[in-house]
């Protein structure tokens, strides 16, 4: 299978690509969720009651890891 992606190989795999002499460029990206929960669930959320602590912390978290991985 060839690609005419330079990050594709002809596996259709994703590889690395050299793009240290590209220019700089300012870029924005956007993303939107929908979550369905429980009333309950939703209460303890909004309290800090749940069981596993502040999870509006925690997906801060792992959004700006993510983000420091792109």
């Amino acid at each position: 299978m060839s690609s005419q992606f330079t990050h594709i190989n002809a596996a259709g795999e994703a590889t690395m690509v050299d793009v240290s002499a590209k220019a700089e460029t300012v870029r924005e990206a956007r993303a939107e969720a929908f979550v369905t929960l429980s009333a309950q669930t939703l209460s303890m959320i909004i309290n800090g009651q749940h069981h596993k602590g502040d999870v509006f912390a925690t997906a801060r978290i792992a959004g700006i890891q993510a983000a420091k991985r792109t």
